[in-house]
């Protein structure tokens, strides 16, 4: 009994070199085309290069290490201990990073052990994914940032309704003893069809003195450093 548990234990499969490299090189391409996907996915200062190239390197690593485990029951439980003592301190600006993470790990187990068709198919499953959440656009909000002295509070809300009405929710508005800070929410459309109707909105505002910015901001809910 007990030497029938040792020979499961230390049972590993015979690999060719052959095996070995195409275990790697398949890694290395679906890592390849899930940098691509995270290029695509992310845009302005979100994006980071080294984070995309550790993607591929991430794959390959992970492909590799299925490689040596095989069907070594004792490598894999050793393995699964040796990581249950890792912790990551690495911040993550995006949660999209978390999967993309997630993504290279299961395509390098999955090239690892040679199923190849689970880590193509799963892969553009999950670039299609990517590509229709994508285009949903959500930057539709925009934000109406106004600095003046406190003593024009009156006109300046005056002036945000007479040109927006309901349409322009205040979200913050801070003041002094000097000064005052309007913030509004407002779609992208009503600012469009004001700015029409208004050409000079922004001059608008500055005409009613004592008015020290007036600031159109979009939206968005990306972290910046």
């Amino acid at each position: 009994m007990k030497e029938t548990i040792y020979n499961l234990l230390a049972q590993q499969g015979d690999m060719t070199w052959q095996q070995i490299t195409m275990h790697i090189l398949v890694s290395a391409v679906i890592g390849l085309f899930i940098f691509i996907s995270y290029v695509i996915s992310h845009k302005g200062t979100i994006y980071s290069k080294k984070f995309g190239v550790t993607l591929i390197v991430l794959t390959v690593m992970t492909g590799t290490v299925m490689t040596v485990i095989g069907n070594n029951i004792a490598l894999s439980l050793g393995m699964v201990g040796a990581l249950s003592i890792v912790r990551f301190r690495t911040a993550i600006k995006d949660s999209r990073d978390t999967v993309y993470i997630f993504w290279t790990i299961i395509v390098g187990i999955c090239c690892g052990v040679g199923d190849y068709l689970v880590a193509a198919v799963g892969s553009s499953a999950i670039f299609i994914i990517f590509l229709i959440m994508g285009a949903i656009r959500s930057d539709n909000r925009m934000l109406l940032i106004i600095r003046a002295k406190r003593s024009r509070c009156e006109n300046i809300e005056s002036q945000v309704f007479r040109y927006f009405g309901t349409g322009a929710v205040l979200r913050v508005k801070n003041t002094t003893e000097e000064n005052a800070e309007y913030i509004y929410e407002l779609s992208r459309k009503i600012l469009e069809k004001v700015q029409k109707q208004h050409p000079a909105l922004t001059d608008d505002f500055y005409n009613l003195g004592q008015i020290e910015s007036v600031n159109i901001v979009a939206q968005s809910d990306e972290i910046y450093n």
